[in-house]
Parts: structure tokens; C-alpha cells; sequence
């Protein structure tokens, strides 16, 4: 508790644009070495860079979903500096006005949620790929992933745990991947990268100096190497030492970091305006119809799903993907409240072993699925069937296309038997043929009487309504 760790959290996101952010060339993944790099992407004297307007609308999708501010005018600065695979020697990046500025996210937390700021985020272009393990005295240079288009996103330093700073990065991956769509989030193909910069401060004190550990494309590598980090860092501050502003990388077999170079600032990078590029202005029109263009925010169906009386924890798992989310709302809207729980527990349960075993997501049963489920779930509650027939029998074969519920329960004969003089009469027999456990019941043993349902159940065929069947037998055996 004499320390405290402050992490701030910067991200580089791929954006899912089908060629770069200033050519035509491609941006698929695993093509063979510098197949995808043009002459733009290398930037060869006589080219001209021309801006992809896809990636500025995936920008301003973002901008819009963490509540930030889309700046009208941005501009485009190129940032110098000098690495084998860079082969501009310099990166097209964005400075003084990026295109995003500010926003936030909502964590969730063991003991609650928390509010993580922004700073901002913009727009740059990925550098080429060193490659050290296939040659011997030698690395090799693929510029295939040059000129790649990244949303760098930058958090202020308020994380205080490695906890906190995973659960950032995983909402920061829902957010892009699953709710905006701005990024496939393939974390191995490098697709979404964290850099954590961690410090540690004394509480209340001014913030310590900050190293910064690169490239973490994992979530567990992320908690690993800001724990490792922070650890080091108390050890050597409370040996006498002083901490050096450094750029780190993480060695996961290891488990720690290493000094890569030391850190630069700002103006090391002579920053200054592309003069190829003209600055970035936008509409308010364009903006608007961006933001009327995007579904609904995963959080936003999350509180609404809370909203029907479900728990946070199972609202959690039915916004897990924006299909079975969409889909969920889609059943439960016309449904009376108190069949929501069921109309869940069937969309977690049997329908979701459904979807892994067919390899399919909900989105392609929206015609008919919701329809169905809902009138299930009214004949579950009429009496008219069993949960246990309606979620075992029923929903299979409405999963196959048999046919309308009613007509499936009417051809399977799965109608509950309502008729209380019926079950009273199974109830009698069920109650002359088990002497002892009526006894037992009667002698205080509760576990007797569940016996007793389960006879009768069995002698109905299934079918007996259950609620009547409870009520009945309770009757007879205070007799």
C-alpha cells in the first residue's frame, strides 16, 4: 500500500478497410513477403499519397461510440524517425489535431464499474515487419503490413492495478470488434496491439517516470508485464535508485521486460504536416449520417436487457455477441416480464448448443425463432406444457422447421394434463402403492415427498402439470 501503479494504455486497432490508408494495395493477412507493398507504401520518389475514406469513417464510428469529440478539421503530420522496416523513414501519423479527441469507457470491476478517459485517437499508418528467426547473421524486411491502417487509441493514466488495465483492453476490443465493427481484433495477426505505460508513485504524489512496454498482443502477456513491471520499478525506487524513461518489450518465457531503446518525446520526432496531404475536414452531414448508420451499442442493449428484470450476469452473457443480443431483445420484446428469465435460460441453454453444433450465429433465425419462442414460452405458462417438454422436445423440433408449436405438441402428445380429478386419481394410487415413503413423509423426511412427485410424474407419462400435482399430493398426505 506505500505504492501506487499508474498505467495508461495506448492501442493500435487495424481498421478493416480492404486496401491501406493511402493506396490500393491490399491488407490481407499471411500473403507472401512484400507481395502488398506498392510503390506508395514505400513511398518511391514520384508518389502521392491519397487518403482511404474508409478508415476516416471507421475513425469517426469510434469517435461517435466512446462519446468523443469528432474534430471538423485534422491534420495529417508525418513523424520522424529511423527503423529498418519503415521504409519512408518517417510514419504518416496525426499530432496537434487529431480526428478524435477525448471519450471514455466503462469498465466493469469486481466491486463495480469504473470510468476510463481518453485522450484521444487517430489516425496513422502501420510500419513493415523485421524478420530475425529465418535468417542467420541477418534479418529480413516484409512491407507487406506498410501503410496498414491503424486507429492509435490513447487513455489517460488512470488505471491504478493490471486488472484494471486488462479489463480497459477487453472493453476496448468489445467496443471496436463487436460493437462498432472498425476492427477484426485478431490479436495473433496483430490486428489489435497494446502498449502499456506504467509508473509508480508514491499516493498523492506528482507521477512517476513512465516506461513503456510495446507490442502486448494478449491479455494475459498485458496483465504479466505490467505486474513484472511494477515490480521492478517499487524494487529499484526503494533500493535508492532512479527509473529511466524507456520503451520496454515483454519476453513471455521470461516473464520480463527488457530495455529496447530509450524513450523519445515528442518534438525527438520533428513532428510537422505532410505536405503531400491536405488536411482532413468534415461535415456535419457526413457525421450525422455516420452516426444514424450505427447499430445499437452492445452497452446499450446490455442495460436494456437488465431493464427486463435479468441480472447483469446473465446480461453479460446474452451481449457476449451482437447476434445473440440482438436476437434476445428481438424475443423478448412483446413478452410478458415474467417470461423473459424462461425465454433467456432457453436462448443460453438450448439454443446456444444449437448455434456451436451447426457453426451458424441467432442473426440467421430472426424470421421465425422469436415468434416461436415467445408462443412457447405463453404455452409453458397457460399450462398447456411442461418447461421440462418445451425445452427438451418442443424447441428441437422448432429448430428443424417441424412445424408451429401448437402443431408439434398436438403431435407429440405432450399437452400437460390439467384435469385435477385426473390427477387426483393418479395421486391415490401413487399414494397406496408407496406406503413407506409416505410414512417417511409423514415422519418429517422432506426428500420423501419429492419421491412421491416424481411417481406420479412417472405415471402420468410426464404429462400431469407439476404445480397440481405438488398442490394435490400436499393435500392428501395432510390428511
Amino acid at each position: 500500500m506505500d505504492w501506487e501503479i499508474v498505467i495508461g494504455i495506448e492501442t493500435h486497432a487495424q481498421l478493416s478497410t480492404q486496401s491501406k490508408i493511402f493506396s490500393s494495395a491490399p491488407t490481407v493477412f499471411g500473403a507472401p513477403p512484400n507481395t502488398q507493398a506498392c510503390a506508395i507504401d514505400m513511398a518511391l520518389p514520384g508518389t502521392l499519397p491519397v487518403l482511404n475514406k474508409g478508415a476516416v469513417e471507421r475513425a469517426i464510428r469510434f469517435g461517435l461510440a466512446v462519446g468523443g469529440t469528432i474534430n471538423p478539421r485534422s491534420i495529417l503530420a508525418r513523424k520522424n524517425y529511423f527503423y529498418p522496416d519503415l521504409p519512408k523513414g518517417y510514419q504518416i501519423s496525426q499530432y496537434e489535431i487529431p480526428i478524435v479527441h477525448g471519450g471514455s469507457l466503462v469498465i466493469q470491476l469486481k466491486d463495480g464499474e469504473k470510468i476510463v478517459h481518453l485522450t484521444r485517437a487517430h489516425l496513422e499508418e502501420d510500419a513493415g515487419k523485421s524478420l530475425h528467426e529465418d535468417f542467420q547473421g541477418m534479418s529480413g524486411i516484409d512491407l507487406n503490413r506498410a501503410g496498414t491502417p491503424l486507429l492509435e487509441i490513447v487513455s489517460e493514466p488512470d488505471m491504478r492495478s493490471a486488472e484494471e488495465a486488462v479489463a480497459y483492453a477487453r472493453a476496448l476490443y468489445k467496443r471496436i470488434v463487436e460493437d462498432i465493427e472498425i476492427c477484426d481484433g485478431n490479436m495473433q495477426e496483430g490486428s489489435f496491439r497494446c502498449d502499456a505505460n506504467v509508473s509508480v508513485r508514491r499516493p498523492g504524489a506528482p507521477l512517476g517516470t513512465r516506461r513503456e512496454i510495446k507490442n502486448l498482443n494478449s491479455f494475459r502477456f498485458l496483465q504479466q508485464a505490467i505486474e513484472y513491471e511494477a515490480r521492478r520499478q517499487i524494487e529499484i525506487l526503494e533500493d535508492g535508485g532512479t527509473i529511466q524513461q524507456a520503451t520496454v518489450l515483454f519476453d513471455p518465457d521470461s516473464g520480463e521486460t527488457r530495455v529496447m531503446r530509450t524513450k523519445e518525446d515528442a518534438h525527438d520526432y520533428r513532428y510537422f504536416p505532410d505536405p503531400d496531404l491536405l488536411p482532413i475536414v468534415l461535415s456535419d452531414e457526413w457525421i450525422e449520417q455516420i452516426k444514424k448508420s450505427m447499430p445499437e451499442s452492445l452497452h446499450v442493449q446490455h442495460q436494456r436487457i437488465v431493464a427486463y428484470g435479468l441480472s447483469a450476469q446473465l446480461a453479460d452473457q446474452l451481449t457476449a455477441n451482437r447476434s445473440t443480443s440482438t436476437f434476445a431483445l428481438s424475443t423478448f420484446a412483446n413478452a410478458p416480464k415474467e417470461e423473459v428469465p424462461m425465454l433467456s435460460n432457453w436462448i443460453l441453454g438450448p439454443l446456444s448448443a444449437k448455434v456451436n453444433q451447426e457453426n451458424i450465429d441467432l442473426s440467421q433465425r430472426m424470421d421465425d425463432l422469436p415468434d416461436a419462442l415467445r408462443w412457447l414460452s405463453r404455452r409453458v405458462s397457460d399450462g398447456t406444457i411442461s418447461n421440462t417438454a418445451a425445452s427438451s422436445v418442443v424447441l428441437n423440433a422448432v429448430w428443424a422447421r417441424e412445424g408451429s408449436v401448437d402443431e408439434i405438441i398436438e403431435r407429440k402428445g405432450l399437452k400437460q394434463i390439467s384435469d385435477s380429478s385426473a390427477i387426483e386419481k393418479i395421486v391415490d394410487e401413487v399414494i397406496a402403492a408407496n406406503a413407506q415413503q409416505v410414512a417417511d413423509y409423514r415422519g418429517g423426511k422432506e426428500k420423501a415427498f419429492n419421491s412421491l412427485v416424481g411417481q406420479v410424474m412417472k405415471a402420468s407419462g410426464g404429462k400431469a402439470n407439476p404445480a397440481q400435482v405438488n398442490e394435490i399430493l400436499k393435500k392428501k398426505l395432510a390428511l
